[in-house]
């Protein structure tokens, strides 16, 4: 009696697939029954494995973008039952990371084990990081050394472990902050509470002295943070997280601008609450206002292409600012 074959799981078919298609360009032609032996499964799963191959390419999702298969040689009562893979050069040769790509990872699986709360995901991030940074080190003979300072969001993974150091240590931390709604830095003093991660940033959840509040703050908008030799003053628990929490902040005001198409990149520039189409190819455009001067400025950035909606306060004070501008030039003539 033959033995049944173990189950396959998506975990095992993604780590065939990324080996299937070197295989192939290595081998030229394969027929089914030898590339379910080379890889220890059955023709039906390999054929399964090339049924997903065959959904996969490059971005876009275009015919010329994916893989193309030839499923009915393979399943075809005339067919040779040889696997034919086109448009996948790409994947021509086994997955290599660069010296940076390791780094970027690493410092990645760093970040992902100082945020787990789970036993088993730490275990998990620690046989990936060994192996890793084991290739990395074997490796670096035979090509430059990455500076690791140099990796993707290094200086936030070293900024994430100082913050999380104060939290345990109960310190008060010193930060630079850049505040979007007002375009401009401040300093204050803070007790930090927690880190929490919610649509892939994180935040600082503490107390600020300077608004003698609670305040979140992004953690790449943080210019710099000093962690002080003084206790935290305040005893409160990390807040829970509710729904829409990071969609506003105190104070902020909804302001409704009428755009031209020159001035659309402010829509991916700046966090907006909602894009609707107008007349003649403009847009309204709704976005919370914490600092009037802060839209002022951005309406001088994109005149003629803007205007305010409502409220007619923010519309009025464009006005008189635009006025009092156009007069400099005026008096200098």
């Amino acid at each position: 009696m033959s033995q049944r074959q173990p189950v396959q799981g998506a975990r095992e078919q993604v780590a065939r697939l990324l080996a299937l298609v070197p295989y192939l360009h290595a081998h030229g032609h394969v027929r089914l029954d030898e590339a379910a032996t080379a890889f220890g499964v059955t023709e039906r799963q390999i054929v399964k494995d090339l049924r997903v191959l065959f959904m996969c390419g490059l971005p876009g999702g275009y015919p010329d973008d994916l893989i193309d298969v030839d499923i009915e040689s393979l399943e075809s009562p005339g067919g040779d039952r040889v696997i034919r893979v086109t448009n996948a050069d790409y994947l021509s040769r086994p997955l290599r990371l660069t010296p940076t790509e390791a780094t970027a990872v690493i410092v990645a699986l760093r970040a992902l084990r100082s945020g787990a709360t789970s036993d088993d995901t730490r275990e998990v991030v620690d046989r990936a990081l060994a192996k890793l940074e084991q290739a990395a080190a074997a490796g670096a003979a035979a090509t430059p050394l990455v500076d690791p300072g140099d990796a993707p969001d290094a200086a936030e993974v070293a900024l994430r472990a100082r913050l999380e150091a104060a939290v345990g240590q109960r310190r008060q931390v010193r930060l630079v902050y850049y505040v979007p709604s007002r375009d401009e830095e401040s300093e204050r003093v803070v007790d930090p509470r927690g880190l929490v991660v919610e649509g892939g940033a994180v935040y600082l959840d503490a107390w600020c002295h300077a608004a003698e509040a609670p305040r979140w703050f992004r953690l790449d908008r943080i210019r710099s943070a000093e962690v002080l030799d003084t206790m935290v003053t305040t005893t409160d628990a990390p807040r829970e997280l509710a729904p829409g929490i990071f969609t506003q902040e105190a104070g902020a005001e909804r302001v409704t601008l009428d755009i031209a198409p020159a001035a659309y990149w402010i829509t991916e520039y700046y966090p907006v609450e909602a894009v609707r189409p107008g007349e003649s190819g403009h847009h309204q455009v709704d976005l919370l206002v914490a600092d009037q001067r802060w839209l002022t400025r951005l309406l001088l950035r994109l005149a003629p292409h803007a205007r305010v909606i409502a409220p007619a306060a923010y519309a009025d004070a464009f006005r008189s600012r635009s006025a009092v501008t156009r007069s400099l030039y005026t008096d200098a003539e």
